[in-house]
């Protein structure tokens, strides 16, 4: 099978994702969770005029000059509702967030108003009528949408639709994944390796760009070099019902090379192996009735950028979540060689010039097994195949990692 280039790797990945069932979950439970329907009001907001502040509620015309003199005839408090009616030369005393009594129309702050006997104020500033008032519906109406589908919910948003009288929310239910190390010389982080063995590490990388995704993650362990171990592993996925399945390591073509093979004796389809890209030529991408399986390389660079070009552009599509990839343009810092025949995503720094415009400076080391100069990383820079060598000050293609520091 000739190796696929990454805009059609990634067309293939996408070709029949879609967004997944909805769910209702509770409020509390909803954070990050995308909306799968346009929310409406169940009430309004505020559901009556109340006061904006501490003070009294006065009909304006009575307080059009001063001093005024006027009559408390009651108090009201955020709760309670006021049964009579103020009349000329009266006021009740109110508290914010109180219903604003029948017959006022506008609140006389505390600190403009003194005693005046036992039963009385003075009015110390004229008002007008609407002053510190909030009106029924100044925030919404019953049957106002809050919330439009797709949105992705935070704080805000939570708030508001609690004020709206929603107690659950209708949301795209979070892809499961299924994250399966897999290798004999792998251990866990923790460990003591034997000879010829390393720290299994990539998977927690993967793992946490998933969950950045909106995934919920399962961890499968570590499988074994021997079709026994990969199956078990296989029927632990398919038991937690995971929609992806990503595997790392053992995907290639070697003689120890067990996840396709295996895979494919249980049913897996196979769409693609090889990527013309680098890191990452060994991807592997299929399916098994309604998992779909990726194959990452074992290399952990590898793995960890082919993750931020296919699996994250997949859980955002089954999650229902806007594509969240950055892709824009920088000056290079220092110069680079030229290209091979494979696309290149080569790690490197990001800062901004005095300006403000990106520059990216590619690290001079681009092995895809050195971790370090991962985490350093705030981009890759994308060379295309065969690109000739470019010198500092070019402008070159970059994925954005993260902001620059």
């Amino acid at each position: 099978m000739a190796m696929m280039p990454v805009a059609d790797a990634l067309g293939r990945l996408l070709a029949d994702a879609g967004a997944l069932e909805t769910e209702t979950v509770a409020l509390h439970d909803a954070r990050g969770r995308v909306l799968a329907d346009d929310i409406a009001a169940l009430r309004t907001q505020p559901p009556f005029t109340a006061s904006a502040m501490d003070g009294y509620a006065v009909r304006a015309a009575d307080v059009g000059g001063t001093p005024a003199t006027l009559e408390v005839i009651g108090a009201v408090a955020a709760g309670e509702v006021f049964s009579g009616r103020v009349e000329p030369g009266q006021t009740v005393r109110i508290f914010t967030g109180a219903p604003l009594p029948d017959g006022a129309d506008a609140i006389l702050i505390q600190e403009d108003a003194e005693p005046a006997g036992e039963q009385a104020i003075r009015a110390l500033e004229p008002v007008v009528a609407g002053r510190y008032l909030r009106p029924a519906g100044l925030d919404f109406a019953e049957g106002d949408v809050l919330l439009e589908k797709g949105t992705v919910l935070d704080a805000g948003h939570l708030s508001l639709a609690a004020a709206g009288n929603h107690a659950g929310l209708p949301v795209i239910r979070r892809p499961i994944v299924g994250v399966l190390a897999t290798g004999d010389e792998l251990v866990a982080p923790g460990n003591e390796t034997g000879p010829g063995q390393i720290v299994a590490s990539n998977g927690y990388g993967v793992a946490a760009i998933a969950r950045d995704a909106g995934a919920e993650v399962i961890d499968l362990g570590i499988a074994r070099d021997s079709a026994a171990s990969l199956e078990a592993r296989l029927d632990a996925a398919l038991a937690a019902k995971c929609d992806v399945l990503i595997t790392l390591g053992g995907a290639s073509v070697g003689d120890h090379d067990l996840v396709r093979p295996v895979f494919t004796g249980r049913g897996m389809t196979l769409d693609f192996y090889k990527i013309a890209m680098r890191p990452g030529k060994p991807m592997m991408f299929g399916r098994l009735g309604a998992m779909r399986v990726l194959g990452l390389p074992g290399n952990p660079v590898s793995s960890l950028v082919c993750t931020h070009l296919f699996v994250v552009p997949l859980l955002e599509t089954l999650g229902g979540r806007p594509q969240s990839q950055r892709r824009t343009v920088a000056r290079l810092g220092a110069p680079i060689g030229k290209t091979g025949p494979r696309e290149h995503y080569m790690r490197a720094s990001l800062e901004r010039d005095e300006r403000g415009a990106l520059v990216a400076t590619a690290f001079d080391n681009q092995d895809s097994s050195i971790i370090r100069l991962y985490a350093a990383a705030d981009a890759l820079i994308v060379r295309a195949p065969d690109a000739p060598a470019a010198e500092a000050g070019e402008t070159v293609e970059i994925v954005v990692l993260r902001e620059p520091r």
